[in-house]
């Protein structure tokens, strides 16, 4: 089975690498690639889209290697049989998509990752802060829903658990470390205060500094990749909305912390199209390119047998 969120712009050539993946890897669960396009809609937006390039380019290949794989939300196929033998998705969690991934995880599940720029699913960002916002309050509240249940502490590995661990506890970290980057630079500036206390206080700015640097350079590789055109304004854009972006995904992963309070309303996320490029024809047809890459996270071997991907569910 196939899950996709419905405003997802999918292209024709997906169910045949999906397909192969199956077939040359005995996988139960392949999670294709997600990208977020519209990066000239707003500052946040521009954030946003970078977000979804480098986890789905890079960091869950890394989590398939450690065979511990958060799914995503949509583009991820699955075993029937496997879905239910696991139980099926948890209806009452608000990141279901996460939850079955720690779960099938934990239960030894063989997860491959594909991911071809060429064919990945095309999303766009909220159309607003609120909606933004509202999306990633759920999110975090989601993770922290996952990490009460306690599924992750079945992992075999104690590697495994304790990156589990940090990860689901994310929003906690989130809030507290957004939070001490503008009081470290009102500290910085302003207090006078011992040269040494001063030092510390400026380390929290150190590791954002760096992911910004690599986040530049994300950005041309993105238009690259993408063949979108990255100017000189989306630049400095993405510098001078990274202590306000940070601050407010803080703001949203403190909001996330009312789970501990039991309030777990699902606030749904608006669209209005604006990864669809109405200018461009159909995509072409032709087969995905050999560069594809593909992440086998296996703990074990399992059969050569393999299902055809058959049926997709649509996700809201």
């Amino acid at each position: 089975m196939g899950v996709f969120d419905a405003e997802d712009e999918v292209h024709p050539q997906l169910l045949r690498l999906v397909d192969e993946r199956f077939a040359t890897t005995g996988a139960d669960v392949v999670q294709g690639g997600v990208q977020l396009m519209n990066i000239e809609t707003s500052w946040w937006s521009l954030r946003n889209v970078l977000e979804y390039y480098f986890w789905f380019r890079s960091r869950l290949h890394f989590h398939a290697e450690q065979r511990f794989i958060p799914l995503g939300g949509n583009t991820v196929f699955l075993r029937t049989d496997q879905v239910r033998d696991a139980g099926g998705w948890d209806a009452e969690c608000l990141a279901e998509d996460c939850e079955i991934g720690v779960r099938l995880s934990s239960q030894g599940a063989r997860v491959v990752v594909a991911y071809d720029p060429e064919v990945v699913t095309r999303e766009e960002t909220p159309g607003s802060l609120p909606s933004l916002y509202k999306q990633r309050t759920r999110w975090s509240q989601g993770f922290l829903q996952v990490l009460r249940k306690g599924e992750w502490k079945k992992l075999p590995g104690r590697s495994q658990r304790l990156m589990a661990r940090y990860m689901l506890s994310m929003p906690f970290l989130q809030a507290g470390t957004g939070l001490l980057i503008p009081i470290s630079l009102a500290l910085v500036l302003f207090a006078k205060v011992p040269t040494p206390i001063a030092l510390i206080s400026f380390l929290p700015l150190v590791p954002t500094v760096i992911v910004l640097c690599v986040e530049v350079a994300g950005l041309g590789e993105f238009g690259r990749v993408y063949d979108r055109k990255v100017r000189i304004r989306d630049y400095v854009r993405l510098v001078l909305g990274t202590f306000p972006y940070q601050v407010f995904l803080a703001l949203a992963a403190v909001r996330a912390v009312r789970e501990t309070r039991g309030e777990r309303g699902w606030e749904k996320t608006e669209h209005a199209g604006a990864h669809i490029d109405r200018s461009a024809g159909v995509p072409s047809l032709s087969a995905p390119s050999p560069a594809a890459s593909s992440t086998d996270a296996s703990p074990t071997a399992t059969s050569d047998t393999t299902a055809p991907v058959t049926a997709g569910a649509a996700r809201s």
